[in-house]
């Protein structure tokens, strides 16, 4: 789920949309982790985006893995399910921001963590949607 979350709106066609008008913060929120096929763009910033983008799905990945690991040891259910991938969004979202603001020219510990809530804030607000998904995809 968190791969089509991020190909899809993503995506600069989808980004593009969301910037021509007033679209609401859910609608505005899903385009962050944005990446981009721009060649007028520094290769910096370019392998800064594109990079974004592919960790927070790889970070989803193992932070699910991780979390299902936990949920089955102790708190089986639905909201346990739907918690944990919610959980993994978010802490992905930070992460992949986290790291990738070091790509960037003047990075700075400050700046990387301003990002990083801003990641976890993109979690927040788009997770739960991840979290069905992992909700839905829950062996008994």
């Amino acid at each position: 789920m968190a791969f089509l979350l991020v190909l899809i709106f993503g995506s600069p066609w989808y980004g593009h949309w969301v910037q021509s008008g007033n679209r609401g913060v859910f609608l505005e929120t899903l385009a962050w982790p944005a990446w981009t096929v721009d060649d007028d763009a520094s290769l910096r910033d370019l392998l800064g985006a594109d990079l974004k983008a592919i960790l927070v799905v790889v970070f989803t990945a193992m932070f699910i893995t991780v979390l299902a690991g936990a949920e089955l040891a102790s708190a089986r259910g639905t909201v346990a399910a739907i918690l944990s991938g919610w959980a993994a969004y978010m802490f992905a979202g930070a992460l992949a921001a986290f790291i990738t603001t070091f790509l960037l020219a003047n990075a700075s510990f400050s700046a990387a963590t301003v990002n990083a809530a801003g990641g976890a804030g993109y979690g927040l607000i788009v997770g739960w949607i991840v979290g069905l998904a992992s909700m839905a995809g829950r062996r008994p």
